[in-house]
């Protein structure tokens, strides 16, 4: 445990569990699901609304091998080559195998699938796969009912569920094991201010970091909560560095910023075509399945077909489809467009690249263990090693519920039980809100960020690391926040407006930063273009020295250290702190964490 925290006041409520669920996702909402069915004493927590993030947005569908004459192994052949060679393949073949029989459980769970005249589960394409295998829901919404059926089936099993509330830190025991979280509820929730849920067993599924970037697919809650507690609490991370970047998210404008609309991989995979202004298409002969190539491979055409033509965006022509076609398969995406005033039926859209989908994450095994005892991550903000370097297409809610379910698993074998648990031991850096208590305590406090350094940190990370990186670009971003950080730090005990005060938007920007910072480091380090990890200075893949995954964690003395596998796999997880079989360790002696 590194002891570092959030500066916040001390709880004033507390809930005892068996295990508490950080993430109202397919990920969160089935673990919890799961553990409460076997009769463990289940909270789920959320940062908004139960049906408020990420996997209400996603569009296309989920991947399995449903259809026939599709197997597993073509599923995990897909995958692999999306993924650059850098997926570890015992994670794939799990995903893969337990995928079709997790996808069925979902649906007696009571999600609904689009289907075929006689009754199959309706399927199509997406980028880098071979064969139809996305199962989808009210033709282009996919997501919004997945959601809809964990959160009715969470509300008829009467889940204990805290809503609009915030994660803070991780809570442990004097052995150093997970015994809980601190969060504050934005009083709109069943309690408000700081709190706590104590519990044996805690799951972290708050989905992705994408509002690091200006414009993003992600809602404004993926502010890389997960992560940050995680390395707070002394957890590693991985492959941070692989962000994927949509290739087709609706251009609004070069100053537009936050959540943009997504026009789903799908409309391609039913034959859009990408073309530039003249009308010409440009993925024809750049591979062997053009338009539905891997999203890293798509991105990356989109973007040189920008800078050739110095334009801001291309155009996705699927006027061919005709108006009956848009209206009964992809509804959703016709009305945001036309909410722009642009009308797909007689006109190509503007797109262009946006952050999308975090690869990288907190480092878990095939049980979605990380290296704290009794701390589980699972979905977007977990790294199973399932994505590589570059996630195949709706490969994410497949990996968010086939991991929930083996969280569940492992949990319920185990059985912790909050009677049984150890007392959490406070830590005064979270827990005192005198400031004079604190700096006597805490020598080194934990610097907050103001409010309006988000938008300040998305800037930075846009231009320097994009969809496209160098090393200049890198070590300017790094710099940047450098200075960002330390004047955090010089203000942390200052008087009158210029220090921070605890609050949602400064515990977000203050995670916001971290989660950058690491992004950047490990950006900086992978000296190569792999995936969605495109180096312009370094444009060839260097698989004798980086097939292998950067693990990144942060020490006690807040310095931040990086490592290199030994093989694309991953090693196994020990606790925080113990030796792995990682080498090339490089250690950030500048504080990684404010």
């Amino acid at each position: 445990m590194t002891g570092i925290r959030l500066t916040a006041p001390a709880p004033g409520w507390a809930i005892d569990a068996d295990v508490v669920v950080v993430g109202s996702g397919v990920a969160g909402l089935t673990t919890a699901l799961r553990c409460a069915a076997a009769g463990l004493a289940t909270v789920v927590v959320t940062k908004a609304r139960l049906d408020d993030g990420s996997t209400r947005w996603a569009q296309g569908g989920i991947a399995a091998a449903l259809g026939e004459g599709d197997t597993p192994e073509q599923h995990l052949a897909d995958t692999l080559v999306a993924g650059a060679d850098l997926c570890d393949e015992s994670a794939v073949r799990t995903l893969v195998t337990e995928g079709p029989d997790a996808v069925r459980r979902l649906i007696k769970t009571g999600a609904h699938f689009d289907t075929t005249d006689t009754g199959d589960i309706a399927l199509t394409r997406e980028g880098g796969h071979h064969r139809r295998r996305i199962a989808h829901a009210g033709g282009d919404a996919t997501g919004a009912e997945i959601s809809r059926a964990l959160v009715e089936a969470v509300r008829s099993a009467a889940l204990h569920t805290v809503e609009n509330a915030l994660v803070l830190d991780l809570l442990t025991d004097a052995e150093g094991r997970t015994a809980g979280v601190t969060l504050h509820v934005m009083g709109e929730g069943q309690h408000d201010g700081v709190g706590a849920v104590h519990a044996p067993a805690v799951v972290l599924a708050t989905g992705g970091m994408g509002q690091v970037f200006s414009a993003t697919t992600n809602p404004p809650v993926s502010t890389g909560d997960g992560v940050a507690l995680a390395l707070r609490a002394g957890a590693e991370v991985s492959d941070l560095e692989f962000v994927q970047f949509h290739p087709t998210v609706l251009f609004l404008g070069s100053d537009s910023e936050g959540q943009q609309p997504l026009v789903s991989e799908a409309v391609r995979g039913e034959g859009a075509h990408l073309v530039d202004a003249s009308g010409t298409r440009f993925m024809v002969g750049q591979h062997e399945l053009a338009e539905l190539a891997p999203r890293d491979i798509v991105a990356k055409a989109i973007t040189r077909q920008m800078q050739l033509h110095g334009t801001e965006h291309m155009y996705l022509d699927a006027r061919h489809f005709g108006a009956e076609m848009w209206k009964q398969r992809f509804p959703t995406i016709l009305a945001a467009c036309r909410a722009h005033g642009i009308d797909p039926i007689t006109e190509p859209i503007p797109v262009a690249p946006a952050a999308h989908y975090a690869s990288g994450g907190i480092r878990t095994d095939l049980r979605g263990r990380t290296t704290v005892p009794g701390l589980y991550a699972c979905g977007e903000v977990a790294c199973t090693g399932v994505h590589g370097a570059n996630r195949l297409a709706s490969n994410s809610l497949l990996e968010g519920l086939v991991f929930a379910e083996r969280i569940a698993a492992d949990i319920v074998e185990d059985r912790p039980r909050a009677t049984e648990a150890a007392a959490p031991v406070p830590k005064a850096a979270t827990l005192v809100a005198d400031r004079d208590t604190e700096r006597d305590t805490d020598p080194a406090p934990s610097p907050l960020l103001a409010p309006e350094a988000r938008t300040t940190i998305q800037r930075i990370m846009t231009r320097g690391a994009g969809v496209l990186r160098s090393a200049a670009s890198l070590v300017t971003a790094a710099d940047d926040l450098e200075a960002l950080h330390n004047s955090a730090a010089a203000d942390a005990w200052a008087t009158g407006p210029k220090r921070a005060e605890p609050g949602v938007e400064a515990w977000e920007a203050t995670n916001l930063l971290l989660v950058s910072r690491v992004l950047v480091a490990a950006a900086r380090q992978r000296e190569e273009t792999r995936g969605c990890h495109w180096r312009e200075d370094r444009p060839e893949r260097d698989d004798e020295t980086w097939r292998r995954h950067l693990v990144v964690r942060l020490t006690p003395d807040r310095r931040l250290v990086l490592s290199r596998t030994e093989s694309e796999a991953f090693p196994p997880v020990h606790p925080a702190g113990a030796p792995d079989c990682a080498t090339a360790t490089t250690t950030h002696p500048t504080p990684e964490e404010p």
